[in-house]
């Protein structure tokens, strides 16, 4: 058995103030700083063979991610430290014993000009570790999967957004996707099929061939499923089609997880598919590519949808059977059909500390090493190895924060006004109720958020307030009939889900009634503003981050007159037919927070801008703060800056007694609209301005 030198690794840390120890409740026992961190290690993986692991790593709270390369006989000190300057690395995996692969980005415009711009430019780049060279190609790519029959070369995609849930372009599904061989030697690409309309996503399998699509026929506006076998030189249309201009088809496309998700080793005339089959949840069956049909249902939960499926951990094997069934709960829960992949799962569940949600993210095709990652309340995420039957802590997301300093997590469900049942994730600080609360709906809204580690609702926690973060209807993962019933709800029946939590956990005894806020990002950020004009009011005070302040200017902006109807009307509604918070700021009765990234190509920076006139208009704005010691909002900048707090002197508008209707308003210069994109300064910024506000300005005697 070989002895494996751990040395500084498991203790490192960034170079910020160290946590303190834990206090007595109610006192904050992290100082924001720890909070503010971008995340010490962002990626952990180990090559096939076992012999290296690549990390993605912070120097210092300021600096970019380098590529930290260890032989996993001495992981004391890196074999390799690599950048990509003047890029940042934002992601790498290995693809084979001697390659690596992953994305970088940088800064390359200092303004967003429409909606989608991103201000940043990419690229998608192989490492060779044989001959330390990079080879890289302009654009974003994801890697669908490796070429067997060319070990060189790997197949890549044009890349799929997906942000965590911060917030959702709903057009991206009809956005056809193109194909390429990438060559890891030098870095070109070839194309192989160029999607359209009719062939937007393909699914291809291990050995790259393509075998499931889907899309929408032009002028018909129907969603059609195509299939067909290893060697078919054309696609099979399946019977079922579904048309897009009923609203009740809309979840099939939304919740972007429905499809073909997997294939059977040992039988290329199996796929594994996740459908509803007019059933209101959805579950994973067996489906047959030489009939076109439904086989096997091998998996539903009564409570939630199948969200998707694991498969074996020794993929570098050759194996890739099916190990279990994903579905959302108090965690991402298993429906195992492996059991010894089970068994290996339960053994490092019973030795992690604080073990949550637990997974092999990487495996050496020898079986004998493994990186295993784990997050949960109370851990940030870490990184263990585990070598010959050895096992240690290798990084942490967040070293600097302390398992007794986080917060437990509840799942709980209470009934809305109407007897829907909403689920929901309840953060709860430290000593005795009842508390203050902070309800933290979700952005999307059409996403699913299972809480195992949210820094949000754990750094509200931890400074004394408990945080509902509710699954209202419309929320992915609960079935067809809670997402279609928010059909139209935006700032409605979507708005009351959240207003009933705080009154249900009022009853419970645990929340002070007079002591409630709303904070939200995104779709999360527009639920603020319509709280803030609510009658009758159960809150104090309401915190709007990157919001959606106007629906209808929105969706004027980024229609398309192809759309098919249901999305267009479901656009629509988010604010022509629902609440819209721009038409009724006179209504605003308690004071407001709102913060906003200046290159934000998700939520358009017009949306504050707008917000803060028509606020200045009706009498209602307090203080401006402003990244990078500016004292004005216009503009952007390419980099975080220094955080300049305004002082009370230096406001404009008029002063509001405290608990009055107002709003402040943040600008965090350079930031988007995503969590990757807040670095230091901007979170230090946020963090400093919200508890601030929270203490000295939401309701009267602060929450």
């Amino acid at each position: 058995m070989r002895t494996i030198k751990f040395g500084l690794l498991a203790a490192a840390c960034l170079l910020a103030p160290v946590a303190p120890a834990f206090a007595q409740s109610g006192t904050p026992t992290v100082p924001i700083d720890v909070w503010a961190q971008r995340d010490n290690v962002s990626s952990v993986d180990i090559s096939p063979d076992g012999q290296h692991i690549a990390m993605l790593r912070m120097k210092d709270v300021e600096g970019k991610y380098y590529l930290e390369i260890y032989k996993t006989s001495d992981l004391s000190k890196p074999w390799r430290t690599l950048a990509a300057d003047p890029m940042e690395l934002i992601s790498a995996r290995f693809i084979g014993d001697n390659y690596l692969f992953g994305n970088a980005w940088q800064v390359v415009r200092d303004k967003v000009n429409g909606p989608e711009d991103d201000v940043r430019g990419y690229k998608t780049w192989s490492y060779n570790l044989t001959t330390n060279k990079f080879s890289g190609s302009d654009g974003s790519f994801n890697l669908v999967t490796l070429l067997p029959k060319e070990p060189n070369k790997v197949l890549i995609a044009t890349e799929t957004v997906n942000d965590g849930g911060f917030g959702v372009d709903p057009f991206a599904a009809f956005r056809p996707r193109s194909y390429y061989k990438y060559n890891l030697v030098d870095g070109t690409k070839e194309l192989l099929l160029r999607g359209d309309e009719e062939h937007t996503n393909i699914v291809f399998d291990i050995e790259g061939n393509p075998r499931f699509s889907n899309g929408v026929k032009p002028g018909a506006h129907e969603l059609t499923y195509y299939y067909r076998m290893p060697g078919d030189s054309g696609w099979k249309e399946l019977p079922q089609h579904y048309d897009l201009d009923k609203p009740e088809n809309l979840y099939r496309v939304l919740g972007g997880f429905e499809g073909l998700v997997g294939f059977d080793p040992g039988n290329p005339a199996i796929g594994y598919w996740i459908d509803n089959r007019g059933e209101d949840k959805a579950a994973l069956w067996e489906f047959d590519f030489k009939t076109g049909q439904f086989g096997r249902k091998l998996y539903s939960n009564p409570n939630a949808d199948v969200l998707g499926v694991k498969t074996s951990s020794m993929f570098w094997a050759g194996e890739n059977n099916l190990t279990a069934a994903v579905y959302p709960g108090a965690k991402m829960e298993r429906f195992w059909f492996d059991q010894d992949e089970k068994k290996l799962y339960d053994l490092f569940q019973g030795y992690i500390p604080n073990a949550h949600q637990v997974n092999i993210t990487g495996r050496s095709r020898d079986g004998k090493s493994m990186i295993v990652s784990n997050v949960g309340p109370h851990d940030p995420g870490s990184y263990w190895l585990f070598v010959d039957g050895k096992m240690a802590k290798i990084a942490s997301r967040n070293p600097l924060l302390k398992p007794e300093q986080l917060s437990d997590v509840e799942f709980i469900k209470y009934p809305a006004r109407d007897g829907r049942i909403i689920p929901a994730y309840l953060t709860k600080p430290k000593g005795k109720g009842p508390f203050p609360l902070v309800v933290l709906p979700h952005g999307g809204p059409h996403v699913n958020e299972v809480v195992t580690y949210d820094e949000w609702g754990q750094f509200l926690a931890n400074n004394g307030y408990m945080v509902l973060q509710p699954e209202y209807r419309m929320s992915v993962g609960w079935g067809a009939d809670h997402f279609n019933s928010a059909y139209g709800q935006h700032g409605l029946k979507m708005q009351d889900d959240k207003d009933d939590g705080v009154t249900y956990l009022v009853k419970q005894g645990l929340v002070d009634p007079n002591r409630v806020a709303m904070f939200g990002w995104s779709y999360g950020g527009y639920a603020a503003l319509v709280a803030s004009q609510r009658t009758p009011q159960l809150y104090q005070c309401a915190i709007a981050g990157a919001a959606v302040a106007d629906p209808a200017k929105s969706y004027a902006r980024s229609r398309n007159a192809y759309t098919p109807k249901a999305l267009d009307e479901w656009s629509k509604r988010r604010g022509m037919i629902g609440i819209n918070p721009m038409n009724d700021l006179t209504k605003t009765n308690i004071p407001v927070l709102m913060v906003h990234g200046s290159v934000d190509h998700r939520v358009e920076y017009w949306n504050y801008k707008d917000y803060r006139a028509g606020m200045e208009k009706a009498g209602l704005t307090g203080r401006v703060i402003v990244g990078d010691g500016d004292t004005s909002d216009s503009g952007a900048s390419t980099s975080a800056g220094t955080a300049n707090v305004v002082p009370a002197s230096a406001t404009t508008g008029p002063q509001a007694a405290p608990g009055r209707p107002f709003a402040k308003f943040v600008t965090l210069k350079g930031a988007d609209h995503f969590y990757n994109t807040l670095m230091y300064s901007h979170q230090k910024l946020l963090y400093t301005s919200m508890l601030d506000f929270l203490k000295n300005d939401c309701g009267p005697g602060g929450l």
